[in-house]
């Protein structure tokens, strides 16, 4: 997340399926296709799992995952195209709800494990270091984001998704989502500013 001068994780961005193909996918799993589903979730697992990794050690973060797109594939039915809502959207209501549910269970767990998700791993110790600490630094500020800044941060930079399909993930006007990430971002800014070191 460049805005406030800390990468929270080597990441690019959502890139969906093309919508006239997605809808089709979408059409066949709705009427039982396995085939079409696996498609979808081939190209969301990426995004979710990146949501879901960030506030969850990773063993428990595999199993969620898995949760939310047998979830997701049970609920496949209620998903209504015409009513407006991208189907990002759409699949992250229940990631988060997922989220939430999983998180009031689980009160008892450790810290988030600090490991970088690096698609691209570096040979350099040195760098390597650096980002597990950033990445571990970024985490633990992101926990201490009220609730709708921390859903902000994660939707739209952890999974990549738009400021508008956040708003409908999140059930907001697409105006308020860019308020709040602005303010968690100054927030963040905040949390992530290093403290100054007197030299002796």
């Amino acid at each position: 997340m460049s805005d406030f001068g800390y990468t929270m994780v080597s990441m690019s961005p959502l890139s969906p399926l093309p919508p006239e193909e997605l809808a089709a996918l979408v059409l066949k799993a709705q009427d039982g296709d396995t085939e079409a589903f696996g498609k979808i979730y081939d190209a969301y697992l990426t995004p979710v799992y990146r949501y879901v990794v960030f506030r969850f050690p990773q063993e428990l973060a595999e199993d969620l995952v898995a949760d939310i797109f047998v979830k997701s594939w049970e609920k496949l039915h209620t998903y209504r195209p015409l009513a407006g809502i991208p189907f990002s959207a759409w699949l992250f209501r229940i990631a988060r709800h997922a989220l939430i549910d999983a998180y009031r269970s689980q009160r008892g767990f450790e810290d988030l494990s600090e490991e970088l998700v690096d698609e691209k791993p570096d040979n350099d110790p040195k760098l390597r270091t650096e980002q597990s600490l950033s990445v571990a630094r970024v985490r633990r500020a992101i926990e201490k984001l009220p609730r709708d800044y921390r859903d902000v941060v994660l939707l739209h930079y952890i999974s990549g998704l738009g400021h508008t399909e956040v708003a409908q993930a999140l059930k907001m006007t697409e105006g308020y989502v860019r308020i709040l990430k602005f303010r968690a971002l100054k927030k963040l800014e905040g949390l992530l500013r290093f403290p100054k070191l007197d030299n002796d």
